[in-house]
């Protein structure tokens, strides 16, 4: 089964450590989250404390990254959390954690072709006068991105380094430039940006949310592990590379863009971008100011380009998990085959009719694509994920406390982890009081939004219950060569 050059293998050693830090990049999609989620965090409720809900929320994934890459070192699978969980509390949870991972990263993935239904017909309209429907958009990069899905990974991964190099690179030239410049000449709002009345204020939740939504993606690192050469090590170090390198992003980005605006005019700016209709004007004028015009046009492409390698990262992601689920007998064993690159091909291609059927399903209802399909996907996603991540944590525990301590010491297995279901459990009920506002809708629309993820445990304990008798005896195991 580990073998690489079988049927039902992932390739092994064929992608490096920088590889999947890139894979993991793309899925946070920064680019995304600085144009999208940091006008309305700093509006909504961040004002100038803005880096500061980013940096928070760094600490947090951070502290759940300590007990992650611990269990990285001693399970390498490319069932990841799902692996993880069924490790540590059964295979029965870990089912139910397999099954709310497909629904989270299903529901991302596909509130990011919405998103870019809308952005891509919108710039294709302006260029060619020519206007195609948000729809036909989406399927044109689905479409696209299944190409990718059925390459060697190794060729997807180079495809986004330059993407992710021209996106990060611009932005962070954006940023540079505006501190050297000393920005709107109102200094470096540190005054702002640490203020405790702010921080400690019952709205400041709100970029906390903004934050966990523009922060994702980080522990698909963990999906690569029997891909990856040394596994043991590489996981370990994209995970922290790519926490810490997604925290720095948004503080540093989000705090020169007050000092860009000064602190006495940016959330006026924020809140016109907002009521526009069109938040992600607030960087693109910010560039325009600092860079020139050349940026702003620059950074719409990059936009464009950045829902790409989010999409893609995404299609990977979820094509391992639907390949480990079928390979480990949980769902059909037709989908844990691989083509002769070590592709997940068959997996491959019912993630992306999984997804078409969404995006016509919203296309035929007439829904808004952006007030529907993204923002309630992107709800769905970040009350799934922090409870795939508080479900891994508690698992995690019970891992080294019944299999043994080897190679751990009592902050990675134990400290670091009971910090971590705190922090997640805290953070998960202030969010749902605060759902509608990522959501949209009433605020019982909204906490009907997210018991959809008790649904998908609901329907991963039955599948378990059903298969029980058709689990292979290396489900969830250690594959690492």
């Amino acid at each position: 089964m580990s073998d690489s050059n079988s049927s039902t293998g992932l390739k092994k050693n064929s992608l490096g450590a920088f590889s999947i830090v890139i894979l993991v990049l793309s899925a946070a999609s920064p680019l995304i989250g600085l144009t999208g989620a940091v006008p309305p965090a700093m509006v909504l409720g961040g004002g100038l404390s803005t880096p500061i809900a980013y940096t928070l929320v760094g600490a947090i994934l951070l502290l759940f990254s300590v007990g992650y890459v611990a269990m990285s070192r001693r399970v390498t699978n490319a069932g990841a959390l799902y692996a993880y969980i069924g490790r540590g509390l059964g295979l029965r949870w870990g089912v139910a954690g397999g099954t709310v991972a497909l629904y989270a990263y299903t529901a991302i993935q596909v509130a990011v072709y919405g998103f870019f239904g809308v952005v891509f017909s919108g710039q294709f309209a302006s260029w060619t006068g020519i206007e195609i429907k948000w729809w036909v958009a989406a399927i044109i990069l689905l479409v696209i991105i299944q190409i990718f899905g059925w390459l060697h990974i190794e060729i997807g991964a180079r495809v986004l380094m330059v993407l992710m190099a021209l996106e990060w690179g611009t932005m962070l030239l954006l940023s540079l430039v505006i501190g050297v410049k000393g920005g709107a000449g109102e200094g470096f709002a540190l005054s702002g940006v640490f203020d405790s009345k702010t921080i400690l204020g019952s709205a400041f939740i709100i970029a906390i949310v903004f934050g966990f939504a523009s922060m994702f993606g980080f522990e698909s690192s963990a999906i690569y592990g029997e891909e990856v050469r040394d596994p043991k090590k590489s996981v370990a170090r994209a995970t922290y590379a790519s926490v810490i390198g997604i925290t720095a992003f948004f503080f540093i980005t989000s705090w020169m863009l007050i000092v860009g605006y000064g602190p006495s005019k940016v959330l006026d700016a924020a809140g016109a971008s907002l009521e526009a209709g069109n938040p992600a004007a607030f960087v693109f004028d910010a560039g325009t100011k600092y860079l020139g015009s050349w940026s702003a046009d620059l950074m719409s492409i990059f936009v464009i380009t950045s829902m790409f390698a989010c999409n893609l990262a995404f299609h990977n992601g979820i094509s391992r998990y639907l390949y480990t689920l079928g390979r480990d007998g949980v769902l059909p064993a037709s989908l844990g085959t691989t083509s002769g690159n070590g592709a997940p091909r068959r997996a491959s291609v019912v993630q992306t009719i999984s997804a078409l059927i969404v995006i016509i399903a919203f296309a035929i209802t007439g829904s808004d694509p952006v007030l529907t399909l993204f923002f309630w996907g992107s709800g769905i996603a970040v009350i799934a994920i922090l409870a795939l991540y508080l479900g891994a944590s508690i698992s995690i525990v019970f891992f080294f406390k019944n299999h043994g301590s080897e190679g751990t010491n009592l902050w990675q297995r134990m400290i670091a982890p009971v910090l971590s279901i705190v922090a997640l459990g805290v953070s998960i009920v202030l969010i749902i009081q605060k759902f509608e506002i990522l959501t949209g809708g009433t605020h019982a629309f909204a906490l009907g939004l997210a018991a959809t993820v008790l649904i998908a445990i609901v329907i991963g304990l039955v599948l378990y219950a059903v298969r029980a008798k058709h689990l292979s005896a290396d489900a969830i195991k250690d594959l690492a060569s």
